[in-house]
């Protein structure tokens, strides 16, 4: 081929497939904004909150029930302690009245008749009065007043080897409307 033949020849060249870029460094973008992240945070402690009450409440179930009650019996001191009338010292930690007449000391249970109030001594009227609907008991917890519809009880007394009055609350001395009178049975009070 001479020279000019090469020129009005078109010249067809082959070119190698371009290789591609190296890949750019990755950047991962997350679509979600950091308040969704925040609300997701929230949900999962929520359910997992959940959870571990729902399976604490199971567990709980199964446990046995103890109710840790204080002692029904105690001791409130010497009879002589005791002056005629009505003595209060015992009101807030026990729930009693010790009462002491000419012959007899007794212990009142603090609890209305009625609907379980705990009434208060009103000593300038020489009286009990509940403060919830008005019931009234004389000195010995005989209703005379309002809607309670029998007296006080009284708990149990007895002296111990020592010449202590111990107190039974869990045994009551009751004189319901229209029955025997428990008052005078034994335990209901002491001599003095």
């Amino acid at each position: 081929m001479d020279s000019a033949d090469q020129l009005s020849a078109p010249s067809v060249t082959t070119k190698a497939p371009a290789k591609p870029a190296a890949p750019a460094a990755v950047v991962e973008t997350s679509s979600d904004p950091p308040v969704n992240k925040m609300r997701r945070r929230i949900v999962w402690a929520t359910v997992a909150g959940s959870l571990i009450t729902f399976f604490l409440m199971f567990v709980r179930f199964f446990l046995p029930r103890s109710i840790l009650e204080p002692s029904p019996l105690f001791r409130i001191g010497s009879p002589n302690d005791y002056a005629l009338g009505v003595d209060t010292k015992w009101q807030q930690q026990y729930r009693i009245w010790v009462t002491r007449t000419s012959d007899r000391l007794f212990v009142i249970y603090a609890v209305c008749t009625h609907l379980g109030c705990t009434p208060d001594w009103k000593a300038s009227e020489n009286k009990f009065k509940c403060p919830c609907h008005g019931s009234g008991y004389d000195s010995e917890g005989v209703n005379f007043e309002g809607p309670a519809p029998r007296p006080m009880d009284r708990a149990k007394v007895e002296l111990d080897a020592e010449g202590q009055i111990v107190v039974d609350i869990g045994k009551l001395y009751k004189w319901p409307k229209g029955e025997r009178n428990e008052f005078d049975d034994d335990g209901s009070f002491i001599r003095v």
